[in-house]
């Protein structure tokens, strides 16, 4: 059995169903779960942390990502290019993905947003290149790794630029061979169970990358094995272009028309819905998650999240490719998202503890886990400490439910648990050779973008 115990913190934003703030308490976590939660707990524990100068908060769940673009972020030649011509120029650096390529950029970017606050990530890998390997294996072992709670996706195309498509011949799969392997990715991978460390989705790329079929099968099989389902949706108006040229219709219901509706699936972006679709994503429970700084990067627009959120269709928070960020600091995307809504919504904004609770709660709502996203008991014991003493954080104390997003946080925050166990301590990740890692990477990386 191991315990920890955080005694006599300065405040505990639980995110509960009550949004119960508490100050100067203590939490106690055995077997990755908390146990206690309230002022002066009996309990004792093996490890021990003085909390008297720490807000504590839910981890951050990250609700939609691509870690292999972590080596392939920050390139000149695709700066000021928009989505469609900026994916048709980086599938010729992404066809040379392997299983050490994979492992080394999920563990940068996983490793990035466990030092910035995030416990759980969702990964939409959709690129396997012939004999590429086990790529999502590669991913989980790298979450084991680093200790981090992982969400994994057996992404998918089947259209290349000879069928109309954007990638080359040489990333894409026939549907057959992808449901014999997403099936076995689920089986392999997927644990359905409380508190569970690795679960799959499936989730084909995107409208304009993958056909009808496989969408339809795609869903077929999810349902048939109880797992989720994910892809790219409304990112621009170009693929609003792309479905009523080939489809006749929007998007949504080109989507909807193929069984991707309901409150097992959720899209990445969706910024360019209608009145009438956002009403239809309520109605169904269809989730979105939202990506401010890489809709900003790529000029895709601003998603109507105050008008989702008042509607109650289901919000999470996500960092998207690193490419398209170019980082993977789930914090920094809280200020964004805050100051980004201000700017495009003024006071219909969401306030910056709602942000805070769309990248908790409502990314927790989007992954279907009601174990993790807030801080109670019987609840998974995923959560982050930042010292309220810090020098950039003067004069904005208080507020601690406001502050990520509104004055937010520069640097990473002091400590991550993930399942009860530290895997930041003091700003540095624990669980790894952070240092050795990161020269690892950088040679792979060196490798990977000369071989292109």
């Amino acid at each position: 059995m191991s315990s920890l115990l955080l005694r006599n913190l300065r405040t505990i934003l639980t995110c509960d169903d009550g949004d119960a703030v508490l100050e100067h308490a203590d939490l106690y976590c055995e077997n990755g779960i908390i146990r206690g939660l309230g002022p002066d707990l009996p309990q004792t524990a093996d490890t021990v942390i003085d909390g008297s100068h720490y807000w504590c908060y839910p981890g951050l769940i990250n609700t939609h990502h691509h870690l292999y673009q972590v080596f392939s972020r920050n390139l000149p030649q695709v700066q000021n290019l928009e989505l469609f011509d900026w994916l048709t120029a980086l599938y010729e650096i992404w066809k040379g993905l392997d299983e050490q390529v994979v492992r080394l950029s999920s563990l940068t970017g996983m490793g990035e947003l466990l030092k910035h606050g995030c416990t759980t990530c969702f990964d939409h890998h959709y690129v396997f290149p012939a004999g590429c390997g086990d790529l999502i294996g590669a991913q989980f072992a790298a979450a084991e790794e680093l200790g981090m709670r992982m969400f994994a996706s057996r992404g998918s195309m089947d259209l290349s630029r000879k069928d109309g498509g954007l990638p080359p011949d040489s990333v894409v799969q026939t549907v057959d061979a992808i449901m014999k392997d997403s099936a076995r990715v689920i089986e392999a991978y997927h644990d359905p169970s409380f508190g569970s460390m690795r679960q799959v989705a499936l989730a084909p790329c995107s409208p304009f990358s993958v056909s009808g079929e496989l969408l339809r099968q795609s869903a077929i099989l999810a349902r048939q094995y109880g797992v989720r389902l994910h892809t790219h949706l409304c990112e621009t108006r170009d693929e609003e272009h792309y479905t009523l040229e080939h489809y006749g219709v929007r998007p949504l219901e080109y989507m909807a028309s193929l069984g991707w509706t309901g409150p097992d699936v959720w899209y990445a972006h969706g910024i360019h819905f209608n009145d009438e679709e956002l009403r239809e994503l309520a109605r169904t429970g269809t989730g979105v998650a939202h990506c401010p700084i890489s809709n900003m990067k790529l000029a895709s627009g601003v998603a109507r999240v105050p008008e989702m959120l008042a509607l109650d269709v289901p919000v999470g928070l996500a960092v998207d490719g690193s490419a398209s960020n170019d980082g993977s600091s789930l914090m920094e995307e809280l200020r964004v998202c805050y100051l980004l809504h201000r700017l495009t919504s003024s006071e219909k904004a969401p306030s910056g503890y709602q942000v805070l609770k769309m990248a908790t709660r409502g990314s927790a709502r989007l992954l279907g886990r009601e174990d993790i996203g807030q801080l109670a008991v019987g609840k998974c014991a995923d959560f982050f400490l930042v010292d309220s003493r810090r020098l950039e954080l003067v004069g904005g104390a208080y507020s601690p439910a406001d502050v990520l997003a509104t004055v937010g946080l520069r640097g990473p925050v002091d400590y991550t648990v993930v399942n009860g166990r530290v895997v930041v301590k003091e700003g540095h990740l624990v669980t790894i050779d952070e240092e050795k890692t990161a020269a690892d990477a950088r040679n792979a990386c060196g490798a990977y973008l000369a071989k292109a």
